[in-house]
């Protein structure tokens, strides 16, 4: 018999064997963005974790797109994973629709979090992120602060925005409408819309960025007009990056423990497998402020420079918000 196996080229089947035992070992992983890199060190951790425990990882990207979402979820169910870590892009409602409704598979969301949707979830404090980070700029002196917030719709920059305001409220400091500019996560929309908020009357001295892509798009505004950094504008947000020392000046940040986000992840998730009907389990973790070089108090007025240096370092033309 095994001669016979041998000669005829037979290989065990995975599928067969996971009909048999109602169980691939398979676990996909949902981020909204690979080349962020608080998304890709947290798909390397979660991957690690997961296969600790002796299962493999299916990987999807959204793009920050709900309908490639939907899809990737879609494709997950085809492939009989036995749960998912999902990272939420869309609008609330999406999440008691189809087909994350009707997955028949554990979900657990992380960093992103439906209030009132039935899954466990993991994330951090972004309120309490975002209040500490904006009452340590405002202990520097600072009173004309803006905010880079992101989507409307997702949770945690609606956490962070409130944040935000609340730390100014608690300095007796009102919320300028002018200085929330909402923009999408990315680094091209951010320095886009960052442009803008700089050519404004009253621009401010300080900057909050409410994640680490528009940092990046933030710093780049900040050249394009010649200004400097903490100098002309004090400039921190939330997220961290594993190469903060290329950055001049080093960033003043929240950084998020992306290591404990992965492991309680995977953890409850790989409960839920175990214990479907136990209620949904939700941790918060705190987040740590790191204070670096890129904040100070606020200095002179500064002064852009004319309309033939706006453009310079590869600058694209400024468009309305």
């Amino acid at each position: 018999m095994v001669e016979a196996v041998a000669e005829l080229g037979y290989a065990p089947s995975d599928v067969a064997r996971s009909l048999r035992r109602q169980s691939t070992h398979l676990i996909g992983i949902v981020v909204a963005d690979i080349t962020n890199p608080f998304f890709a060190e947290f798909v390397r951790m979660a991957g690690a974790a997961a296969q600790a425990l002796g299962y493999s990882v299916l990987l999807c990207e959204a793009d920050h797109d709900p309908a490639k979402e939907r899809a990737a979820l879609q494709l997950l169910a085809a492939h009989r994973v036995d749960g998912v870590i999902l990272c939420p892009t869309g609008q609330a409602g999406m999440y008691f629709e189809p087909p994350v409704s009707t997955f028949r598979k554990p979900i657990v969301m992380v960093d992103r979090i439906i209030s009132d949707a039935p899954f466990d979830a993991v994330s951090i404090d972004n309120h309490r992120a975002a209040y500490d980070l904006t009452r340590y700029i405002l202990s520097l002196g600072h009173t004309r602060v803006a905010i880079l917030a992101g989507p409307r719709d997702l949770s945690n920059a609606a956490d962070r925005l409130q944040g935000f305001a609340d730390a100014l409220a608690a300095s007796d400091l009102k919320l300028d409408p002018s200085h929330v500019v909402y923009a999408d996560f990315r680094q091209d929309r951010a320095r886009e819309l960052c442009r803008t908020l700089l050519l404004g009357p009253d621009r401010p001295t300080a900057l909050f960025v409410s994640n680490n892509q528009m940092m990046i798009g933030a710093m780049q505004a900040l050249a394009d007009f010649g200004l400097s950094c903490p100098g002309n504008v004090s400039l921190a947000g939330i997220d961290d990056f594993p190469w903060d020392g290329v950055f001049s000046p080093c960033l003043t940040v929240q950084r998020q423990p992306i290591e404990a986000l992965a492991e309680h992840a995977v953890r409850i998730l790989q409960g839920r497998m175990r214990s479907p009907m136990l209620p949904p389990e939700r941790v918060v973790l705190a987040s740590e402020l790191i204070v670096r070089d890129s904040c100070a108090p606020p200095g002179g007025p500064g002064r852009l420079p004319g309309p033939q240096a706006v453009g310079h370092r590869g600058a694209q033309p400024l468009t309305s918000a």
